[in-house]
């Protein structure tokens, strides 16, 4: 779509969401009429797609902040505990070498292989993500992505009414808390959280399964059993139909809203091919009801 107070154009790359967004240089500040475009598509499309963008953490924390207050990372082995505003995906060390895949850093960034949304463990859970590349491998190293609103929209009637009143219980960690050492204690037991399984975005009032790997049981239900039918629901989210795979190009930016997507990394030879992404996370708002306005407005 084109508009008359902007030279943004947005062309959806995949049948039910995902849009690439030219037009503008997301290291400069964005004018007002400019995010407008942006913020409506975000809405709508659930994935932006920016090309040609050459972010440095400067710049890429200032746009990310123009849709809210952004997240101090988890202190966790993949940031060396030390958290920020802006975590490193890769496979290479300070030094700019490969780590050894049984690196700390290494088998904590493999949970990124895993469907998830980030941040569902926080009682606040994020708005958004951005993912910059910086360095990509000629071969493998694509994100996928699941639209979990259209997995929603294609449930039956009477499966949507059994879900809608159930809430599921996110951790941040894995299930056996006790021999996960990714964490400190303290964060282990703050980020148990729940959720409803159904979510709606409150600017179009369309909803989404809200699911994925930090969703680990239903209240009311025993474990197990709330267990498997998170499974089943991930998986129904993550059928090929609803999923895109973007591979990345030299200075791709891909923004997904947390709401209603999942995604994960996909694997590559981390042992030969050099792969650098830097992430900024949107935090959201204790009513999602605030979203209905554009941020600032």
């Amino acid at each position: 779509m084109d508009t008359p107070a902007s030279r943004i154009t947005v062309k959806r790359l995949h049948p039910l969401f995902v849009a690439e967004v030219t037009g503008i240089d997301l290291t400069k500040p964005v004018p007002r009429e400019d995010f407008r475009v942006i913020w409506d598509a975000f809405n709508e499309h659930q994935i932006l797609v920016f090309r040609d963008q050459h972010f440095d953490d400067e710049s890429q924390i200032a746009f990310s902040r123009q849709f809210g207050e952004l997240e101090t990372m988890i202190a966790h082995p993949g940031n060396d505990w030390n958290p920020g505003h802006i975590s490193v995906m890769t496979n290479l060390g300070k030094d700019g070498n490969f780590l050894p895949p049984d690196h700390p850093a290494m088998l904590h960034r493999e949970r990124n292989e895993e469907w998830h949304s980030d941040s569902s463990f926080k009682s606040v859970a994020a708005l958004a993500s951005l993912l910059a590349a910086h360095i990509v491998p000629p071969v493998g190293g694509n994100t996928d992505f699941a639209s979990a609103r259209a997995a929603y929209e294609a449930l039956p009637a009477e499966r949507k009414a059994a879900l809608e009143n159930l809430t599921a219980l996110h951790r941040m960690t894995y299930r056996d808390m006790d021999n996960d050492n990714s964490y400190n204690d303290d964060d282990k037991k703050r980020h148990v959280v729940t959720h409803p399984v159904i979510r709606a975005n409150p600017v179009n009032g369309r909803k989404a399964l809200y699911v994925g790997a930090h969703a680990q049981e239903i209240v009311g239900m025993p474990p197990e059993e709330g267990a498997r039918l998170l499974e089943e629901l991930t998986a129904f989210v993550t059928q090929q139909q609803f999923v895109y795979s973007h591979p990345w190009r030299d200075g791709d930016a891909v923004m997904w809203d947390n709401r209603c997507t999942l995604h994960r990394a996909t694997t590559y030879d981390k042992t030969q091919y050099k792969r650098k992404l830097h992430r900024t996370t949107i935090a959201g708002k204790k009513l999602d009801s605030a979203f209905a306005m554009m941020p600032g407005a």
